[in-house]
């Protein structure tokens, strides 16, 4: 087990290469107009032009690839297949979850994780229907990035990062200790299963892309910048669940409610 010490150092480290990684197509701040200084400030995204060729590479290969891969299997699965391997996948990471409720010091979060997993594994036939839920017990998701940020990290500069989408310094290192941290990706890394692991972030991406169909279409659609529009909701989002879903300090950016629904996959196309 890594000491605080050791972890610390990891995520310093991690930082400063993803600093690297962007610091070529990181623009200025203006110097002399103390309005654009603030909007620049606010959207904090210096590597843009980094981002939107990041963001335009995947939505190449979202439109070649993914968006067709998905659009086969939402023919395939009618929607009570697909909402049981979202709940699959969910309850797979309830250890991340619970990991990060404890860190957060939100034990009492930490006991409804534990307990959605036990009845959900068992019950609900190993995560395939949500069990817990009806009991009282709903479902949240906590992740390192919120982690950190509870434990004062800055979000650093926005990121959009190759297939893995939007992001931002804190949550690109989250990532990463999340992934290292998990009880499945170590057991198949230390029993030579790695391909339990790729099955399983395979079928993530793709349940994932299911839930967000609806969404994202009709984003892109109404958006002038659907760049723009990405950017701030993910934002938006980060901040409401870091915050639990307790009600922000500031309103909404323009243009977006405060809620942000993911479709339900078993719910009528």
């Amino acid at each position: 087990m890594a000491s605080p010490g050791n972890l610390m150092e990891f995520v310093r480290r991690a930082a400063m290469v993803l600093a690297v990684a962007v610091l070529a197509g990181c623009a200025a701040a203006p110097a002399n107009d103390p309005e654009a200084l603030a909007e620049f400030r606010e959207i904090n995204d210096p590597g843009e032009r980094v981002n939107r060729a990041i963001f335009g590479f995947n939505q190449g290969l979202d439109k070649a690839v993914i968006r067709p891969v998905t659009g086969a299997y939402r023919v395939v699965a009618p929607g009570p297949v697909r909402r049981s391997v979202h709940n699959f996948l969910e309850n797979l990471g309830s250890p991340v979850t619970f990991f990060n409720d404890i860190l957060q010091g939100e034990f009492k979060r930490a006991m409804t994780t534990a307990g959605r997993f036990v009845i959900n594994s068992t019950a609900g036939l190993l995560g395939l229907f949500d069990q817990a839920t009806p009991t009282g017990l709903e479902r949240h998701r906590e992740d390192f990035g919120q982690t950190l940020a509870v434990w004062g990290f800055e979000e650093g500069p926005y990121l959009m990062l190759p297939l893995l989408g939007p992001s931002n310094y804190r949550d690109a290192i989250g990532f990463v200790v999340d992934t290292l941290m998990d009880p499945l990706n170590l057991w198949t890394n230390n029993t030579g299963r790695e391909y339990v692991a790729y099955s399983r972030t395979g079928a993530a991406g793709i349940d994932t892309r299911d839930q967000l169909w609806d969404v994202l279409d009709d984003l892109e659609k109404s958006s002038i910048d659907f760049y723009a529009a990405i950017r701030s909701l993910y934002r938006q989002r980060r901040a409401d669940e870091i915050k639990n879903g307790a009600e922000p300090d500031a309103d909404p950016a323009p243009g977006f409610g405060g809620d942000f629904e993911i479709a339900d996959p078993g719910a009528k196309q």
